[in-house]
Parts: C-alpha cells; sequence; structure tokens
C-alpha cells in the first residue's frame, strides 16, 4: 500500500521549489500535486494524456478546450489528452492533485 499526506506532500513541493510534485508513479497512472498561488499564470501546455484535476484548495477558473468553469475545493474536471486547458483567474492559492493515464511522460 501507499499512503500520502497532503500537507507532507505540500511541504516536500515547497521545498523543491516547484509547482509541480509528481508522487506516485504506476505503469497505468501517475499523480502529482500542481500549485499556482493568487494571481500567478498557469504556464502548462496540452499532454499526451488524460488528466482528471481533484481541487484541494482554492479558487480559480478553467477553460479546457472552449469551456470554461470556476473551480474550488472540490472540484473535479476531467481533460482529454490534447487538450488545450489551463487554469485562470486564480483569486486564491490553489492547490490541485492531477492524476494522468497513462502516467506523464
Amino acid at each position: 500500500m501507499k499512503a500520502f499526506r497532503l500537507d507532507e506532500l505540500e511541504a516536500e513541493r515547497a521545498a523543491n521549489e516547484g509547482a509541480y510534485l509528481q508522487f506516485l508513479r504506476e505503469r497505468n497512472m501517475s499523480v502529482g500535486l500542481y500549485a499556482l498561488n493568487a494571481g500567478e499564470h498557469d504556464p502548462q501546455s496540452p499532454h499526451n494524456q488524460d488528466e482528471v484535476y481533484f481541487v484541494v484548495s482554492g479558487r480559480a477558473q478553467i477553460t479546457v478546450g472552449m469551456e470554461t468553469t470556476n473551480v474550488a475545493r472540490g472540484s473535479v474536471v476531467y481533460v482529454p489528452a490534447g487538450v488545450a486547458h489551463k487554469f485562470h483567474h486564480i483569486s486564491e492559492d490553489l492547490r490541485v492533485l492531477v492524476m494522468f493515464s497513462p502516467p506523464e511522460s
């Protein structure tokens, strides 16, 4: 069994001074913690994997393809492989669990 504590993952991510920390990688999936602070720009581009975002904390909007929605704690968003997507209008520090399938390359 592999189990993780969000507070420990956030501390590790912050210590590495990166916006993203991959903490689990298996044959068919990977999972990471993504952090964007209020007012920051989301630099990501489309990925070759399907993604699921689970918002742990914060508030923002996300655009996936041509659709935009508000997200906050508890929001879940699916992004198909190859589709442009970005968080924007980040009004509260955003912490998001990101699941990739297959694993992010």
